[in-house]
C-alpha cells in the first residue's frame, strides 16, 4: 500500500507542474504584446467577428483562472483515481493546457495592434489548429498511459467455475442482454431530433433554443441507445463486448490481459443505475439485475462486469481458456 501510495505521489510532480507553469504562461501572455494591445480586449466572437471584450488586466487573469481551477480539480482526482483513470486525467490536463494556452495566443493575435476592440478578428485557422492539437495531444497521451500500465501483473481476483475442455477442440460462447425501456427512450429521443433539427433548418422552429434542444435528443438518444444492449464473445482470442444495436463502440481484451472470470449477482442499486457504470466495483454494463460475468482486467486492477444470459458458462469458458494458455 505504501509503495502505490508513493508511485502516486512520483506520479504527481509533473502534472502539477504542467498545471501551474501553463497557468502562469497564460497570464503573461497578453503581457507579451505590451502596448500593441487595446485598453479592452476583444475575448469573445461570433465567428471572426468580435462581440464582446475585457478590461485589459481581466483578459489576463479570468482565463487564467478558469484554467487553474479546472487543472486543480483534475490533480485531486489524481490522487484517488484507480491507474487507467490517472492515465487519461493526466491526458486531459495535458490537453487542457494546450488548448488554454492557444486560445490565448489567439486572443493576442486578433487585438494585437488595434486601436479599439472591435476590429479584432479571431484567426479562425489559429482557433482550429489549436483545438486540433488538443485533441490529439490528449488522445495521444491517454493511449501512451494506457500501453504503459499494459504489462502490469493481473491482480489476484476470486476464483471462479472451470470448463473442462476437450483436447483439439475450440469452443466459443456468445450472450446478449437488451433493455426495453432504454431502447425505447433512445428511440424516442431520436424521434425528437428528427423533429426538431430539421424544423430549426427550415425555420419552422426558432433556431434558439431549437439547434441546441436536437442536439440534446440527439446526443442523449445515441448515448443511451449504446447502452441499451449488450453482445458478448468469449472464444480463444479473449473476451469482446459490444454495445448498442450496431456494437459500436466494442471492447477487446485478450487472454493475456484478464485475470479470472466469475460471476456475481449485480443490481442496478448496487452499480450505480442503468447502462455503463463506473464506481468502486469497477466498470458495469448494467442492462438487467441478476447474474454478470465479472472479469479482472489486467491494466486496471479493477472488474469488469457485464450483465448477460448464461453468465457462468461464460466465466466457465474463460478461465478454461486462460489455463490452457498458460499450461
Amino acid at each position: 500500500m505504501n509503495e502505490q501510495k508513493r508511485e502516486r505521489h512520483n506520479g504527481l510532480w509533473w502534472p502539477t507542474a504542467w498545471v501551474a507553469g501553463s497557468t502562469v504562461l497564460i497570464a503573461a501572455l497578453p503581457l507579451s504584446g505590451g502596448d500593441r494591445l487595446p485598453d479592452r480586449v476583444a475575448t469573445h466572437w461570433s465567428g471572426s467577428t468580435a462581440n464582446g471584450s475585457m478590461p485589459f488586466w481581466a483578459a489576463c487573469l479570468v482565463p487564467a483562472l478558469i484554467w487553474a481551477v479546472l487543472g486543480a480539480g483534475g490533480l485531486l482526482s489524481l490522487r484517488r483515481a484507480d491507474p487507467l483513470l490517472r492515465a487519461w486525467t493526466t491526458a486531459g490536463l495535458l490537453a487542457g493546457g494546450v488548448l488554454f494556452l492557444g486560445l490565448q495566443v489567439a486572443m493576442v493575435r486578433a487585438n494585437l495592434d488595434r486601436t479599439d476592440w472591435h476590429g479584432a478578428r479571431l484567426p479562425l485557422g489559429w482557433f482550429l489548429g489549436t483545438l486540433a492539437a488538443a485533441l490529439l495531444t490528449g488522445l495521444a497521451a491517454g493511449l501512451l498511459g494506457r500501453r504503459g500500465l499494459a504489462g502490469r501483473p493481473v491482480p489476484e481476483a476470486p476464483a471462479g467455475p472451470v470448463l473442462e475442455l476437450p483436447d483439439g477442440e475450440h469452443l466459443v460462447w456468445f450472450s446478449r442482454a437488451v433493455n426495453p425501456w432504454m431502447r425505447a427512450l433512445a428511440v424516442l429521443c431520436g424521434l425528437v431530433a428528427a423533429v426538431v433539427l430539421p424544423g430549426a433548418a427550415t425555420g419552422l422552429v426558432a433556431p434558439q433554443p431549437g439547434w441546441t434542444l436536437g442536439a440534446v435528443f440527439a446526443l442523449t438518444g445515441l448515448l443511451v441507445g449504446a447502452c441499451s444492449s449488450v453482445r458478448v464473445r468469449v472464444s480463444a482470442a479473449g473476451l469482446e463486448v459490444a454495445l448498442g444495436p450496431l456494437g459500436l463502440p466494442t471492447r477487446r481484451w485478450t487472454l493475456a490481459e484478464l485475470g479470472p472470470a466469475r460471476v456475481e449477482r449485480r443490481t442496478a442499486a448496487r452499480a450505480g443505475g442503468w447502462g455503463y457504470r463506473l464506481n468502486s466495483l469497477g466498470t458495469t454494463v448494467m442492462l438487467r439485475s441478476g447474474p454478470c460475468l465479472v472479469v479482472r482486467i489486467g491494466a486496471t486492477g479493477h472488474d469488469f462486469a457485464v450483465s448477460v444470459d448464461d453468465a457462468e458458462r461464460g466465466a466457465a469458458l474463460l478461465n478454461a481458456l486462460r489455463a490452457r494458455q498458460s499450461a
